[in-house]
């Protein structure tokens, strides 16, 4: 399981609602220490003594809670938990050291790629290796410049360590885009600064696939369970 922002309580009801049973996990990994994405890790491990893997910049930020297993991620080395391959990556982020992460397991590939400002030619790289990618299209930049965060904060989320836009998406996929990309999920899609039929209709039309095909994780309902063919 990658993250955890909810209450135990959330975290729970969400993992029912999959059909995964707590016990079933065999690993949490932490991608930044930012609330939103750590806050029920501690917890969670703690009650059903699960292992959690961060960087050490993550876990020296304080904020873990108190963690009775874990592991560290030393220089961004892969690793492996049972048969999945981890391939950790390094991004540009206003947290210590933020990392996100893709998956290997029986020839396919699958990344997970949110909460960056900008991305760098390694990222390019890795990404073009991949199956199936979740991408962060947090906001327009339209919507975002003129919408009702101060402007420290728009500085923030629009600058080089904050979160992509709608366009930085669009032109890392078009950087990416090969025949081996099967399975596209557009994630962290604002509620203020966007607008998931926006992301939908801009990201399909921007790689040529039907809109149906690009798949929008919503902020309550999450997504389902999808397969790599």
């Amino acid at each position: 399981m990658v993250d955890c922002g909810f209450t135990l309580k959330e975290t729970l009801k969400r993992l029912e609602r999959l059909e995964v049973a707590p016990t079933e996990l065999d690993a949490l990994l932490v991608t930044h220490e930012h609330q939103d994405h750590i806050s029920g890790i501690g917890p969670l491990s703690r009650k059903f003594d699960i292992p959690v893997w961060s960087t050490r910049g993550s876990l020296l930020s304080g904020k873990c809670g108190r963690l009775e297993r874990y592991s560290i991620i030393e220089g961004f080395q892969d690793f492996h938990i049972a048969d999945l391959k981890v391939m950790p990556i390094s991004v540009p982020h206003d947290a210590r050291e933020p990392c996100q992460y893709m998956f290997e397991v029986a020839g396919k590939r699958l990344a997970i790629l949110t909460d960056l400002g900008s991305y760098t030619p390694e990222i390019v790289a890795t990404l073009s290796t991949c199956d199936g990618l979740l991408l962060e299209c947090n906001h327009d930049e339209e919507m975002l410049w003129q919408g009702p965060y101060p402007r420290s904060l728009k500085q923030r989320v629009g600058g080089p360590l904050g979160h992509m836009s709608n366009r930085q998406a669009i032109e890392l996929l078009k950087s990416v885009m090969n025949d081996r990309l099967k399975l596209l999920i557009a994630s962290h899609i604002s509620e203020q600064n966007n607008c998931p039929k926006l992301v939908q209709t801009s990201v399909a039309e921007s790689i040529g696939w039907p809109e149906e095909e690009v798949i929008i994780a919503q902020q309550n309902e999450g997504f389902g369970w999808f397969t790599l063919d």
